[in-house]
């Protein structure tokens, strides 16, 4: 089973939600950047609660996510958009604690309690939204959970995990995200609150071979649950040797003469994807005639 998330509708239209499996695409952003488990786990939460976002959006809008935690992980960055492409990277990949009192990878200890998760929406046409709220938890799913009942006025319940094989390979991972309609009854809001304090680890259902849609059946039964649509999940970064060709371009003319005059080549690399671009004298030479060009 490859990696999809589900757009669902739940109770007749009173609750909407979104289940996703990106066990795959977790362990290609391990494998990219070498992360450790803790630093793994926390990762492959925020992915995952952000390619769930990104299917909130229309056509060719994306998403950034930055959670800046006070912890030794760093900033986690996380970019997706509408076709469950997702794309991400922490700033401090080896950082791996013991497990935790509940028995779980330490996320909270790595990312930190004190700090901020923005999100930055591109509606296209130079229209940004974004918002801001402080941390509340550094578990993740909690802290996404207080963005969209704080920055977008949605109470919702963000779950996420991601469990971790011996060799550091991921096991499993996925989430949900669950949004309250306006006019959603009491009684349905208390069954579906009862029913999540009672569902076991969401990691640990898709180790069992749950589907997306399996996980929503588990929180509302499958005769309550319309889905809307499926996408597929992966990691893909929108990097390219031309789009870091353009960016040497922008530096100038002085300042490619020197890399040509102290080095003879250039080396670039992506933060998303760790993919490496190397220009050669003769390719930094056609950018500098560009540079020249575009200076006139």
């Amino acid at each position: 089973m490859g990696d999809y998330l589900v757009k669902a509708l739940a109770f007749e239209g009173q609750i909407r939600a979104y289940a996703a499996r990106s066990t795959d695409t977790v362990d290609e952003a391990r494998r990219r950047h070498n992360t450790w488990p803790t630093a793994s786990a926390a990762l492959g939460r925020a992915m995952t609660a952000a390619v769930m976002m990104g299917s909130m959006l229309k056509g060719e809008e994306k998403l950034t996510v930055k959670i800046e935690g006070d912890g030794p992980l760093g900033p986690i960055l996380v970019d997706t958009n509408a076709r469950g492409e997702v794309r991400g990277y922490v700033t401090n990949p080896h950082v791996h604690f013991d497990l935790n009192v509940h028995g779980k990878l330490d996320v909270k200890r790595a990312v930190g309690t004190s700090g901020f998760l923005s999100v930055v929406k591109d509606m296209g046409r130079g229209d940004f939204f974004t918002g801001q709220v402080p941390l509340v938890s550094g578990e993740l799913g909690e802290d996404f959970t207080y963005y969209f009942a704080s920055s977008e006025q949605i109470p919702s319940s963000v779950g996420a995990g991601v469990l971790v094989n011996p060799d550091n390979s991921i096991l499993a991972a996925g989430g949900f995200i669950i949004q309250v309609m306006p006019g959603t009854g009491e009684e349905t809001i208390t069954a579906i609150e009862t029913r999540l304090k009672e569902l076991p680890p969401i990691s640990k259902l898709i180790e069992k071979g749950l589907t997306p849609e399996e996980l929503l059946y588990e929180i509302f039964d499958k005769e309550n649950v319309k889905i809307l649509d499926t996408i597929p999940v992966s990691f893909k970064c929108t990097c390219s040797k031309e789009r870091f060709g353009d960016a040497i371009i922008s530096l100038g003319v002085a300042e490619i003469q020197e890399m040509i005059d102290k080095d003879g080549k250039a080396e670039t690399q992506c933060h998303f994807c760790n993919e490496k671009y190397i220009f050669t004298r003769g390719e930094l030479e056609h950018l500098k005639e560009e540079a020249e060009k575009q200076s006139k």
